[in-house]
């Protein structure tokens, strides 16, 4: 049990800022220096740090985590794995590159491919699955792969924005603050659409530098075989689940989970299978982060911090502060804990997480590292050979997010 005595309590305090502070430097360089830790190992130690000096206690430790958001990520994470296991990525994505498409059109079809499947399935997911094949697609087809793999991670990001089921934070946003998963719809369709126009228009107009000479790697071995029956089932309970979060008001963790259950009722496939796909490390990120970031939040620094901001006229929930920082965060510790640092200063401020969720989205695309997605395109595209540096990413990174950051001002301040 922690001492009262006020030293003590002051000596803990400054503790927990230090240790959230090592924290959130790991989410900045992605891990620890000479250590073999990566995001997810950082925010865990982190909370076992805060949990030991604090003195918290694990009950509490438990409630600091939002366990909807969670429960909710690991049942996507499941239908994901189920779409992922019948070949239906690699299906979709080898269908679309056999239609008799210029490069411009194609470049369009696989842009809207990606945004759509990303806005039900998780951009993260999208981008592994389809890589190699659009990789392979451009090689057979002799044409430069850079905008077709730029516009892939581009693309799957700025789709993932649709939904409050795209992605991560978007998923952490809705729990939340409870926002209402058809009105969110509705407003993020449009700067998302908007967006994507961009994104192909800027891919088309402007010149990409020629790809140096490199070896064809056929990996179809890898990639998981088309079965209609698994993908069906997939599809039915995805798109039942969308239909329930339009149109019905209920616990949306609670309808994920059933529909993740049904499909883990398989003769054909394992449920090992499934849980290798899971993506535990960022379950263990989320959890790591809530805890930390709660005995943060009861040193009162954030709420002192925040305080002083509003006193010079600077409130976070208003969009142009909200969007500066929403975008400065997401680049420098990654989006999940830049939504995470900004959520508990936004309860209540109308429009403040429809604003949060698409610039923390869309500022995914601003640089190569700003995103998971555009990580795992990256080094996919490697395997194959192919080199997407930061300067190449940076000629389309930096002005569509511009642009896209353009689109949801302009958008938002229309409909509020």
């Amino acid at each position: 049990m922690a001492s009262s005595d006020p030293l003590f309590v002051a000596a803990a305090d400054w503790a927990v800022v230090f240790i959230f502070g090592v924290v959130y430097l790991g989410m900045f360089l992605g891990g620890l220096p000479r250590l073999r830790l990566d995001r997810s190992g950082v925010a865990l130690l982190g909370a076992i740090a805060v949990i030991a000096i604090s003195g918290m206690g694990v009950v509490e430790a438990a409630e600091a985590v939002d366990l909807p958001t969670i429960l909710l990520l690991f049942a996507f994470m499941v239908i994901s794995a189920q779409m992922r296991l019948g070949g239906f990525y690699a299906a979709v994505t080898r269908r679309v590159g056999a239609l008799p498409l210029s490069d411009s059109a194609l470049l369009g079809a696989l842009i809207a491919v990606a945004a759509l499947l990303s806005a039900v399935f998780s951009n993260d997911v999208i981008c592994l699955a389809m890589t190699p094949i659009v990789a392979r697609l451009c090689v057979r087809r002799g044409t430069n792969p850079l905008p077709f793999l730029i516009g892939l991670a581009c693309a799957a990001n700025i789709g993932s924005a649709a939904t409050l089921i795209g992605n991560p934070q978007n998923m952490l946003i809705g729990s939340v603050l409870r926002l209402d998963f058809a009105d969110y719809a509705r407003t993020a369709f449009v700067p998302v659409l908007i967006s994507l126009v961009v994104l192909w228009g800027w891919l088309v107009c402007v010149p990409h530098a020629p790809v140096d000479a490199y070896p064809v790697i056929d990996r179809r071995s890898e990639d998981p075989p088309f079965n209609l029956w698994q993908t069906v089932k997939g599809l039915a309970v995805a798109g039942v689940l969308m239909g329930l979060f339009l149109f019905h008001d209920g616990p949306h963790e609670v309808m994920a989970l059933l529909g993740a259950a049904l499909l883990l009722l398989s003769r054909r496939l394992a449920s090992a299978e499934f849980m290798k796909l899971v993506d535990w490390p960022l379950l263990i990120l989320f959890m790591g982060l809530f805890v930390v970031n709660h005995a943060f939040e009861q040193t009162g620094l954030s709420a002192q911090a925040v305080a002083w901001l509003a006193e010079r006229g600077v409130r976070l929930g208003d969009p142009g502060p909200l969007l500066v920082v929403g975008v400065a965060l997401s680049n420098l510790v990654s989006n999940v804990p830049a939504v995470m640092l900004l959520l508990p200063h936004l309860a209540g401020e109308p429009g403040a997480g429809v604003m949060l969720a698409l610039v923390t989205t869309f500022a995914g695309n601003l640089l190569l590292v700003g995103s998971i997605a555009n990580l795992i395109v990256a080094d996919l595209a490697r395997q194959q050979g192919i080199v997407i540096d930061w300067k190449r990413h940076a000629i389309v990174g930096i002005p569509v997010t511009l642009l896209s950051l353009g689109v949801i001002w302009i958008w938002l301040r229309s409909v509020h």
